[in-house]
């Protein structure tokens, strides 16, 4: 299956002063795709879900980002654990790849402690292990 994708916005405030995208707010960009994938793919609101947090963050540049035009965010799962999923992400404009990111989620049950993914959650992303060519 091909990777899960999705346009963001960027904002005049991501800007920092030399008019490159702040690299903090890369994070953001990785976090919104997240948040659409557990919506539109998950049929998950992360907003009603206290089970699920980031355990890992990494950023690679590629290239600088500048202006406010729109990114596509590509977002496949190479790697799914008992209790946790790493997420992969490719940062792109115009075709160009940008930034790459990982996140590695963990579930949590209600004390705190890892918690097994639920079985509808852990088929759907393993259809989404491909990552996108470069």
């Amino acid at each position: 299956m091909s990777p899960f994708e999705t346009t963001v916005g960027v904002r005049y405030r991501d800007l920092d002063t030399m008019g490159h995208v702040n690299n903090a707010v890369y994070a953001t960009y990785l976090e919104t795709a997240r948040t659409e994938f557990f919506r539109e793919v998950l049929d998950i609101d992360v907003a009603e879900v206290g089970g699920v947090v980031v355990a890992s963050l990494s950023l690679e540049f590629h290239a600088p980002l500048t202006g406010t035009g729109p990114v596509t965010v590509s977002l496949w799962v190479p790697e799914v654990g008992e209790t946790s999923c790493t997420f992969a992400y490719a940062i792109s404009r115009d075709g160009r790849r940008v930034a790459e990111g990982e996140t590695t989620l963990v579930t949590l049950d209600e004390t705190g402690e890892p918690a097994p993914l639920p079985d509808r959650v852990r088929t759907t992303i393993e259809e989404y292990g491909e990552p996108p060519e470069s």
